[in-house]
């Protein structure tokens, strides 16, 4: 008797990790379509996703209105000798601004230039939609 109670429980264990491979699975298909949706949405506004977060992250931070470049480079997940460069060629696009620390003069502030805020505020509405799709599906992901 206790063999088919192993046997059982064994197969709902089965069971079970199958169920979330599945979620995990649709909740990674649902990232990637949400981060091509973004994608295009970004290319349709005419600057590329990269530009686009870190418009997104200038704002990020409670209480002010920039990020430093070590915060872009840990909002980003990438190193700050490239973000230094990224942030050059938003700079260049207009969208965004370095400015000197006002108590730190070697703390470089990356602030939005109004054409940033347009595009930021252009983009983050064209989201919603995705992202109330995408939370739903977080949602089920972290479900069992």
């Amino acid at each position: 008797m206790g063999t088919r109670a192993t046997k059982s429980t064994a197969r709902e264990r089965e069971v079970d990790e199958k169920e979330q491979y599945e979620r995990l699975s649709s909740f990674r298909w649902q990232l990637r379509r949400f981060l091509r949706a973004s994608e295009d949405i970004c290319r349709d506004v005419g600057i590329t996703a990269l530009h686009y977060q870190v418009i997104l992250h200038t704002q990020g931070f409670e209480g002010r209105e920039w990020a430093s470049i070590g915060e872009l480079a840990e909002r980003l997940q990438a190193r700050p000798h490239g973000v230094v460069a990224l942030v050059t060629r938003c700079e260049q696009a207009g969208l965004v601004e370095r400015r000197a620390n006002e108590k730190d003069g070697r703390l470089v502030e990356v602030h939005l230039t109004a054409k940033g805020r347009r595009h930021l505020k252009r983009i983050a509405e064209l989201h919603r939609e995705e992202l109330a799709q995408l939370a739903a599906v977080v949602e089920a992901a972290s479900e069992g």
